[in-house]
């Protein structure tokens, strides 16, 4: 096999930037969807608002104290999942732009 020649390598780099581009938006795109709307997640959301009502109507204050602790949990967690899922699509534009940047220059 002859060794590439410049441009070709650069034409070979261009495009596997391309296709990690791609899968990193696809990545994070799909984490938004999965741990955003997950159903597990909203399912545990609400046993908990149930169990905080529960300990309001029997006046159990440490009950409520736990179901809050545990919602904040939830929340921050959705929200480590979204900035997961925005740093990916992120890293995967600029892979794209640098790619299409590469195909300009040849």
């Amino acid at each position: 096999m002859l060794p590439l020649e410049p441009n070709e390598l650069l034409t070979l780099f261009a495009l596997v930037i391309v296709g990690l581009g791609v899968i990193s938006v696809a990545g994070g795109i799909f984490v938004l969807i999965r741990k955003t709307f997950s159903h597990e997640i909203t399912t545990i959301a609400e046993q908990t608002a149930k169990l905080g009502e529960k300990g309001i109507t029997d006046d159990l204050s440490g009950l409520v104290g736990n179901a809050s602790i545990l919602i904040d949990s939830l929340n921050q967690m959705v929200k480590t999942a979204s900035g997961i899922g925005i740093f990916l699509i992120l890293i995967g534009c600029l892979m794209l732009i640098g790619a299409a940047f590469l195909f300009m220059n040849m």
